[in-house]
């Protein structure tokens, strides 16, 4: 075929979508309606990704898993929004990696609203004025994001969710050209890309900024600024990309967990995250882990923090295979509870991969 004919094969087949969509529009609305009148939760995270990780078994076709993906996340965000649009808090200011991330996973149609803080964004969704917070958790080079693991203790909010975020650093300025004197960003960007600042930039000075996007503020200001943030942050305030991929390590991936006021129902692979506080005592912890090594059950993460108010006593942040209400998974957090000062279930939700 010529690209005449192949350009009319392409609307006939836009067309047929086009159709197709509106049906599952119309079968999703039902679909509120019943969960509207049997009290059900709009965001059904486990329901989603069996629909995604159901589409990446039947797809063998030249659509990747990433396309597939990101396809599929605006579809949803516009059922969802025919449904109820959902609210998503996350750290702000706007074009944030929390806010990439927020967007990432929940799609255009749902709102969003930036707040100062995490405990702002924890605070936030208890008091309703959001449905979901995503909040950043951990990141593969710099570790635990302590402030969100302190506000998980005293929290009643759920972990329903996981988003993993590759970061990609940028250098940005107004202009292709002009000198550069000063570089703004976040204490943990200007780490994360020390040596090619020193390699390229020597003589400029860094001041650090509370975020990556209010580098790029700064930098937007000022003509013989720049800012080292993310494609999303220049996109948003309009600045030239003056190089790419300027992080001194190839692979930095950051982790954020979804929070909501509702726990999440088992799906075909979850994970669960808990908190506990062991006595002081030798072969504490051990004991702990020993119950788990007992049933088999996968210990993906294991991060300690001491506990607040209490000298050289520590807190065991744990995330585990399996979701707390089915076996083994329960019966072993009952064994764990009865070796531990304190347990907590923060939440039990599908898993994400890593690559995704």
């Amino acid at each position: 075929m010529n690209l005449t004919q192949l350009r009319a094969q392409i609307d006939k087949v836009d067309e047929q979508l086009l159709s197709l969509l509106n049906e599952r529009t119309a079968l999703a609305e039902e679909v509120g309606q019943i969960k509207r009148g049997s009290g059900q939760q709009v965001f059904a995270p486990e329901r989603e990704e069996m629909l995604l990780q159901r589409l990446e078994k039947l797809n063998n076709g030249r659509l990747s898993k990433f396309a597939l993906r990101a396809i599929y996340r605006e579809i949803l965000s516009a059922s969802r929004q025919n449904q109820k649009q959902i609210k998503v808090a996350y750290l702000g200011p706007e074009a944030t990696n929390t806010h990439q991330a927020a967007l990432d996973r929940f799609g255009a149609c749902d709102l969003y609203q930036p707040y100062r803080s995490i405990p702002d964004m924890f605070a936030a969704v208890r008091r309703e004025e959001a449905d979901m917070a995503v909040v950043p958790i951990e990141n593969s080079i710099e570790g635990a994001v302590n402030a969100t693991l302190d506000a998980l203790v005293d929290s009643d909010l759920f972990v329903c969710g996981e988003i993993y975020l590759q970061i990609k650093h940028v250098l940005v300025s107004q202009t292709s050209d002009s000198p550069i004197e000063i570089i703004y960003s976040h204490p943990q960007a200007l780490g994360q890309c020390r040596q090619w600042l020193i390699d390229h930039y020597p003589n400029a000075q860094q001041v650090e900024v509370s975020s990556t996007s209010e580098g790029a503020k700064r930098a937007k200001l000022e003509l013989h600024a720049a800012a080292v943030t993310t494609s999303f942050a220049a996109n948003f305030y309009g600045l030239t990309v003056r190089h790419r991929n300027i992080q001194d390590a190839a692979r930095n991936q950051t982790r954020f967990l979804i929070l909501s006021r509702h726990a999440v129902p088992p799906s075909k692979g979850d994970r669960t995250s808990v908190i506990f506080a062991v006595p002081h005592k030798v072969g504490a912890l051990s004991a702990v882990l020993a119950i788990l090594a007992e049933r088999k059950l996968s210990l993906l993460k294991i991060e300690s923090r001491p506990a607040t108010g209490r000298f050289w006593e520590y807190l065991f942040f744990v995330d585990l295979e399996g979701h707390s209400e089915q076996q083994p998974l329960r019966e072993a957090l009952e064994s764990v509870r009865s070796q531990t000062l304190w347990l907590k279930i923060l939440g039990s939700y599908p898993q994400t991969n890593v690559n995704v």
